[in-house]
């Protein structure tokens, strides 16, 4: 039994199905066994912080915790995996971003999915987690805008039409051509994929029969894959999802072990539904081919995504004094530990299986958008295309864009190759020494100065704020560089504003040392980050976005969200204590725009974590029928 939010059934029949709703009470025993593991997952975090442990490779000779699978086994290979279907041979672009918009009718929600669909990528990763705005029902709208575009609903079929011409008008301004002949034929170009929340969210409208918020990740499962399997199926496309913040192959078991219930419950044989691994957490890495082994014939690639997984090395080493990130913008993929990750990612992709089976590897993501002065733009995708080229030569089969815009800038760096994939390029096999482990650590030499904490903290409170008003994907940058054209707004999602306040708690709870002078502040080189400095660049930080235009700073958001995001801000960094997720604190104020109520809900929280070890995770305005 699942106990759904009132009057959600009757406002969603079309998502909340008889066929779901009874997928999702199969499915809903997974939920105690999501929280065990979320719950250990916790108590390592813990244990770590308070014994100072670094995360280590398994014992080769030990099992897989919850699977019969030998840790040695499953990094020689020994292991049944997939083979990759057709539609997914070739995926020289994927284009990222939600199916849905906040507080907009479906013919303009859903415009989101025709200008995926008519981009020209040659897959799309419709996101249920960081991209997705969760107010109100956003969850639900982006499920049916979905079932909408794969069952080409005449609604959406109208809205398409549209659509294309725009995106041809624009193509024809910016880069000399249409890029679309035969909409309705474009519009099976693209592989359609579903990113669903990661086990350690809940979803904001569905209980289990125990009163306990449901694991979000069952629910995005289930409604995505009974709404949609039959209809893809008849079009002859996979049923493909991204799964995300997968920290060890054990949660990659849960995840297996759940995908194949729901494929026994529909009549489908365990492999139909296909799956890439985002490459988001430091113990991740530690465990490759253990995770690829756990998912078996559901696995066919990683992506190397680079915001999430700044942040898990640096909540992975909150304790160690020694380790402190410098400016964001200095973390590159060819920096230091991302260096490491990457190349353990590609290694592990080229290690056969069983069946000699290699899988894919998807190249991380293209925050740009060529919306800027000329000289701005002409940088900017240069920059994007030298990008794409080094990840081409790395061994990448493809990598990401967060805009439609972008997939014709991009895509000709493979179009170029020809080749439809990478699969199998010969790479040393993956080690386990102790080197490999230091290697995934390594920091290097840059700056660290006001410069970069004024650009993490300024585009932190324009996240916490867009999020806030029902944006996880939005484009931002600094307030000192609004109005300045020739510096290009990127695409932040969930993943970027974290790690912003990541990196300052870092600097001021480990005493880092600034290594350029500031005239306005009057720091010098070789002065620490401090707490007065932080709280002095916030006031100022804040100051400036009260001050900016509605065009970056919607005036609406300067008395609700916005002073909600800058308490969350002052909280997360100031705290001895560092928050595991900084989604939390946004999510439990969802839909709140009272600033007294949200400092009681951020006390609650913090509370909580430091006095029990434990997160809340639930819809506090869940209100029962």
């Amino acid at each position: 039994m699942i106990n759904i939010r009132p009057h959600l059934q009757d406002l969603y029949p079309d998502v909340y199905t008889p066929e779901a709703q009874e997928a999702l009470a199969v499915l809903a025993p997974f939920n105690k066994r999501i929280k065990e593991v979320m719950d250990q997952r916790m108590q390592r975090r813990a244990r770590r912080q308070q014994q100072h442990e670094r995360i280590t490779f398994l014992d080769p000779q030990s099992t897989i915790p919850g699977t019969d699978i030998n840790v040695q086994d499953a990094r020689d290979g020994k292991f049944e995996g997939a083979a990759i279907p057709a539609d997914l041979q070739r995926q020289w672009i994927q284009g990222t971003g939600p199916a849905a918009k906040p507080n907009a009718p479906v013919e303009s929600s859903i415009r989101n999915v025709a200008y995926a669909l008519l981009s020209g990528a040659d897959g799309w990763m419709f996101d249920g987690e960081d991209a997705l705005g969760q107010i109100t029902i956003m969850s639900l709208d982006n499920q049916r805008n979905l079932k909408l575009a794969i069952h080409k609903d005449p609604l959406f079929l109208n809205v398409a039409k549209q659509v294309a011409a725009e995106i041809n008008r624009w193509a024809e301004s910016f880069l000399g051509r249409k890029t679309i002949d035969n909409w309705e034929d474009q519009l099976n170009f693209t592989t359609k994929i579903f990113r669903a929340r990661g086990l350690h969210l809940d979803d904001r409208h569905i209980r289990d029969a125990d009163g306990e918020s449901m694991a979000a990740s069952i629910v995005d499962l289930t409604l995505y894959v009974v709404n949609n399997y039959q209809a893809l199926q008849q079009a002859g496309s996979s049923i493909v999802l991204y799964l995300p913040k997968i920290q060890t192959a054990e949660e990659a078991g849960v995840w297996n072990a759940l995908i194949s219930a729901l494929e026994n419950h529909l009549g489908l044989a365990v492999g139909t539904v296909k799956v890439y691994v985002l490459v988001e957490q430091l113990e991740a890495t530690h465990q490759l081919m253990e995770i690829r082994a756990a998912l078996g014939k559901h696995f066919v690639g990683y992506n190397t995504g680079r915001w999430d997984y700044i942040n898990s090395v640096s909540d992975a080493l909150a304790w160690d004094k020694s380790f402190v990130n410098p400016n964001i913008e200095a973390i590159t993929m060819t920096y230091g530990y991302m260096r490491n990750y990457e190349d353990r990612v590609r290694r592990a992709v080229n290690t056969p299986d069983l069946n000699g089976n290699f899988a894919l590897w998807q190249g991380g993501m293209e925050p740009n958008i060529p919306v800027g002065s000329e000289a701005g733009v002409s940088a900017s995708m240069a920059k994007a295309v030298a990008g794409a080229e080094r990840e081409q030569q790395a061994g990448a089969s493809g990598k990401w864009v967060a805009h439609w815009k972008m997939v014709h800038i991009v895509r000709p760096v493979w179009e170029k190759v020809g080749q439809p994939n990478q699969l199998g390029r010969e790479f040393p096999r993956l080690t386990y020494t102790q080197a490999d482990a230091d290697g995934l650590m390594q920091l290097e030499p840059a700056p660290t100065d006001i410069r970069g904490a004024r650009n993490l903290l300024s585009v932190a409170l324009q996240y916490g704020n867009a999020f806030g008003q029902g944006m996880q994907a939005a484009a931002l940058k600094a307030a000192d560089f609004f109005g300045n054209d020739d510096i290009l707004y990127l695409m932040e999602d969930m993943a970027t504003g974290e790690i912003r306040l990541s990196i300052l708690w870092e600097w001021l709870h480990k005493g880092a040392v600034l290594t350029e002078a500031d005239a306005a502040t009057g720091v010098k080189a070789g002065d620490g980050f401090s707490t007065d400095l932080y709280k002095k660049l916030l006031d100022e930080e804040y100051e400036k976005l009260l001050k900016a235009d509605n065009k970056d700073v919607f005036d609406a958001s300067k008395t609700t969200t916005l002073p909600i995001s800058k308490e969350i801000a002052e909280v997360y960094v100031l705290s001895d204590v560092k928050a595991p997720w900084f989604i939390d604190l946004l999510n439990i104020n969802l839909n709140n725009t009272d600033l007294d109520e949200a400092k009681d809900r951020i006390r609650l929280y913090m509370d909580t974590l430091v006095n029990e070890g434990k997160r809340i995770t639930e819809n506090l305005d869940f209100v029962a029928a």
